[in-house]
């Protein structure tokens, strides 16, 4: 099976980051310092979509700005590698033991992304990855269509997995099996209203799903 995953809140615990790099961006584009939980809810969007949702009043320039600014904070809050969540090295390498395939599918830039494969040497471990900037943003299902197209998979042999309802919306779109982990940034009850087929507390209780129990 291609085990689809997201990144920030499923794979990478970045929440804290993301959100004190845009309560400093919005400050500097002269826009509402926006409380951690309302931020919090947007993590996993692509970032104009997420600029769109939490600042529905300012105009392109400003929108622009912030883009910049986040970008920028986003850089000077560059140090250690962002921690991987608990068991998610050796929970992939157990899958891939099993005969899985990975895959990533991120509201991140490519450039993101690519950082944090090289940061952790772990890009090596899937065969295909989708970043909000080259396709449709979550939920739109596109990426996870392009993400098929590349493995040359059919969607009863793949599942996505993440912590926010755009993961599962998305995956819901195209009638594909969904994980939710109740780790992440939305709650279970949330994710319970998507109607996954399973939320998870650890990401190593992946090995345990029955379709991907070797």
């Amino acid at each position: 099976m291609l085990v689809i995953l997201d990144w920030d809140g499923t794979v990478c615990n970045s929440e804290a980051r993301i959100v004190a790099c845009m309560q400093r961006a919005s400050g500097r584009a002269g826009l509402p310092v926006l409380a951690p939980e309302v931020i919090g809810n947007i993590i996993g969007l692509g970032l104009p979509e997420a600029i769109g949702i939490l600042f529905p009043a300012a105009g392109q320039e400003q929108c622009n700005g912030l883009r910049e600014y986040y970008a920028e904070e986003w850089l000077a809050a560059r140090g250690e590698p962002l921690p991987l969540f608990d068991g998610v090295w050796a929970t992939l390498e157990g899958l891939l033991e099993a005969g899985h395939q990975l895959a990533v599918a991120t509201g991140k830039s490519r450039r993101g992304l690519s950082r944090e494969f090289e940061e952790h040497g772990i890009g090596h471990l899937f065969v295909a990855s989708r970043c909000a900037d080259e396709t449709a943003s979550k939920p739109d299902p596109l990426m996870l269509r392009e993400i098929l197209q590349e493995t040359a998979r059919e969607v009863h042999e793949a599942v996505m997995v993440g912590d926010t309802e755009y993961d599962l919306r998305m995956a819901s779109a195209i009638n594909m099996a969904a994980i939710g982990v109740s780790y992440g940034v939305h709650s279970r009850e949330r994710l319970n209203a998507c109607a996954p087929r399973w939320i998870i507390d650890h990401f190593a209780e992946l090995l345990h799903w029955p379709p991907l129990v070797a």
